[in-house]
């Protein structure tokens, strides 16, 4: 997915954001929207967003001297998660349809996202996702996937959402390989974060390699370029990888995400807080 107008504002308050949170001095943060304001004048548009935010983020750790501010907020929702670990597992195990509604509650995590939303609740999230309609359901199409299926790559998303893909996993009854990120950018899924959740217990965790807020093939490594490359079956979580590998030639990959802002609602002709399982076609 290339850049858009409208994702340029989106930088400049995800520099912000994360500016405050590394630091408190003033001058700082603003030599830091002054260097990526610089920055986005010259951005290629036809790139995807991921790859101008893996830029942005690089800056905000050199000028503020931290490598990952979001690090005891993504402690944070990783405790919060949970401590609703039980709860979700209860309602599985009572509901008709529980790869479904396993389905359900690893798009719900997906609201915890510090680049593109800065107000969440997890707990109300959760209640309203197991009510809502899918926008796009290929759900059938995945479960046909599913049963001829030796081996499933899972793109990880956020901190915190990691638990809730664990829940996914669980019910999948497949051997599964976890892709994280290579370094911490945003609140994204680290190897540390993953084990922290618990993911260990469940899958095999492997860094992807990609430096970027998503799974930027040209970033990543060997081992996880050779295992893209002959999954059977690959779910995508998040924007940032949805922004990364809506175009790539990969008729195996499952898009499992809430749209959180205009650009991706409009790419996926849906609304802004629609939920999405999407088969790529």
């Amino acid at each position: 997915m290339k850049t858009y107008l409208d994702c340029i504002p989106c930088f400049m308050g995800q520099a912000l954001r994360a500016g405050r949170i590394a630091t408190k001095d003033e001058k700082k943060i603003k030599d830091l929207l002054n260097v990526i304001g610089g920055l986005i004048k010259d951005i290629p548009m036809e790139n995807t967003p991921p790859e101008t935010a893996r830029i942005i983020y690089q800056k905000i750790s050199e000028i503020t001297g931290v490598n990952d501010p979001y690090k005891n907020i993504k402690k944070e929702n990783i405790k919060e998660a949970l401590s609703l670990y039980p709860e979700l597992k209860e309602i599985i195990k009572k509901s008709k349809n529980k790869l479904l509604t396993a389905i359900r509650i690893a798009i719900a995590g997906n609201v915890i996202d510090f680049g593109a939303l800065n107000d969440f609740n997890i707990v109300e999230n959760v209640k309203t996702i197991l009510n809502q309609d899918f926008a796009i359901i290929d759900f059938e199409k995945f479960k046909n996937e599913l049963k001829n299926t030796e081996s499933i790559l899972y793109l990880g998303d956020n901190a915190g959402e990691s638990v809730f893909d664990k829940i996914l996993i669980e019910e999948l009854n497949k051997p599964v390989t976890y892709a994280v990120r290579e370094i911490p950018t945003i609140n994204d899924v680290t190897i540390d974060d993953a084990v922290a959740s618990g993911l260990n217990e469940v899958a095999q965790i492997i860094s992807s390699g990609s430096t970027a807020p998503a799974t930027i093939l040209s970033l990543c490594n060997e081992n996880f370029l050779n295992k893209f490359n002959n999954a059977d079956l690959i779910i995508s979580k998040g924007q940032g990888n949805y922004e990364a590998l809506s175009n790539v030639k990969q008729n195996r990959i499952f898009f499992m995400l809430m749209a959180k802002c205009s650009v991706i609602a409009n790419d996926l002709q849906v609304k802004n807080g629609d939920i999405v399982l999407k088969a790529i076609n």
